[in-house]
């Protein structure tokens, strides 16, 4: 579906962006913390250790994995800023193509992530990839749908005039 008008151009709405970065990203780290523990076993604790390592280092990892405040802030914070980083990405890449290209872009980008995540990443973090597993790869495509659909949907369409 085409947008742009002419003479005019699509800009992305920054806010919608952030706001769907904020709730896709909210989704994404609840999903992994109470789904992958319930899927290949362990506790929520051992994800949030997970999420915060690449920030505090693999220090964190050690058994027992229980509460720790540091852990817990880290974790969340460093999920909301790629959350956000990411849902950027994906509303700049999409922002003209409506609703449902913006749930299969996203979905794609999700996947995309969950591969770079654990197939690249994981060479600068390698503690990471235990974390590899078919539950965390459905997360990273939730997170996408919801990125490129809340955008779509919050969206409120401006245009600017086009530089020639």
């Amino acid at each position: 579906m085409e947008r742009e008008t002419s003479g005019m151009r699509a800009v992305v709405d920054w806010s919608a962006a952030l706001w769907s970065g904020i709730i896709s990203g909210t989704v994404f780290y609840l999903l992994n913390i109470f789904l992958v523990p319930f899927v290949n076993g362990g506790n929520s604790w051992t994800i949030i250790r997970y999420l915060a390592s690449p920030v505090l280092g693999e220090s964190i990892l050690p058994p027992p994995a229980t509460f720790n405040i540091q852990a817990l802030i880290v974790s969340i914070i460093c999920t909301l800023i790629l959350a956000i980083i990411f849902t950027v990405i994906v509303s700049y890449v999409l922002h003209r193509g409506g609703l449902i290209l913006g749930i299969v872009g996203g979905a794609l980008f999700g996947l995309a992530l969950y591969f770079i995540n654990f197939n690249t990443l994981t060479i600068l973090v390698p503690w990471l990839y235990a974390l590899s597993s078919p539950v965390m790869m459905v997360t990273h495509i939730v997170f996408g749908i919801l990125a490129g659909g809340l955008y779509e949907a919050f969206e409120v369409e401006e245009y600017e005039l086009r530089e020639n």
